[in-house]
């Protein structure tokens, strides 16, 4: 299956005894899983890009829910979060109050639950947990890589569009010859674990994960010398400036949002501030979920050459 790798990271956190059930799945049957979700009091399932497969008792994984799928017990989804931690919550203070861990392989793990209602919240009780697999696809940037070379781009698409596998495989191409820095606030695109990004992102890459966006950039500006910085979601004025102002720098930025079409991301006020300014050149539109990371049409602004 593709993320093999990935898989067997996975599992690795699972106890014994759904280790042992999930191992009867037919490996085959996992081709393009894109995430392993549990649900306490609930079921185990699989997400791929156009279905939902349950996780049976027997071993077997079915499209349809029924008496016979296995039931995760809050005390499966407890142990899984000690194996996350390594069998020492408090260490993990920072993960469970963002609500995320990353692990080995550029595994992301998402966490549902309780908020203590502390000064500084965190998870205390777990209700979920999603494993999302990474999908670094080598080449699919190829064809736009030399048409928007060393200009301002701006990737857009919807829900499940593949905007953050397009941002990382543009990273990794440029990252190879040139100055590159990455702003990873959520750590979604290299997946940092002990200080090393898990996916190739470009030799001369620079990674600058778990801050805000805009600090990020006028950090990495200030002490970094980067050619390109890339990020991913922007999301306000304070990353909209922040751009603006690394461009004026002689910074060049690809950047992604959410937006299907002009339309939309003209209704946003951040992304508005920066197609206003004249400093965008590119805007990529992608095709959306059943044709991730595929660029579905190019707008050359006025300034773009």
């Amino acid at each position: 299956m593709d993320g093999s790798t990935s898989y067997k990271t996975i599992v690795s956190y699972f106890p014994d005894s759904l280790r042992k059930l999930i191992s009867k799945v037919n490996c085959e049957e996992l081709d393009d899983v894109m995430e392993i979700r549990i649900r306490a009091g609930g079921t185990l399932y699989f997400v791929f890009p156009k279905r939902i497969m349950y996780l049976l008792n027997d071993g077997r994984i079915s499209a349809k829910y029924s008496d016979n799928a296995y039931i995760a017990t809050n005390n499966v989804v407890s142990e899984i979060i000690e194996r996350l931690c390594h069998y020492s919550v408090h260490s993990c203070s920072r993960q469970l109050s963002e609500g995320f861990f990353v692990i080995e392989n550029g595994v992301r793990v998402g966490i549902s639950g309780v908020f203590s209602s502390s000064e500084k919240p965190q998870l205390y009780e777990y209700c979920s947990l999603n494993f999302r697999i990474p999908r670094c696809i080598s080449g699919c940037a190829d064809e736009i890589f030399s048409e928007t070379f060393d200009k301002n781009i701006l990737i857009c698409g919807g829900v499940n569009s593949g905007k953050t596998t397009l941002l990382r495989e543009l990273c990794r191409l440029n990252g190879n010859f040139r100055k590159v820095t990455l702003i990873d606030e959520r750590n979604e695109i290299a997946c940092v674990h002990n200080g090393i990004p898990q996916n190739d992102v470009g030799c001369l890459t620079d990674t600058i994960v778990n801050t805000e966006r805009s600090y990020g950039i006028m950090s990495a500006v200030r002490t970094l010398s980067p050619e390109v910085i890339f990020c991913d979601e922007i999301a306000s004025n304070k990353d909209s400036e922040a751009i603006l102002n690394g461009i004026s720098c002689g910074v060049r930025f690809v950047v992604t949002a959410h937006g299907r079409n002009m339309q939309e991301l003209s209704r946003r006020r951040d992304i508005a501030c920066l197609l206003e300014s004249g400093m965008i050149d590119i805007v990529c539109f992608l095709h959306g979920s059943l044709k991730p990371s595929t660029v579905r049409e190019v707008i050359r602004l006025g300034n773009s050459n």
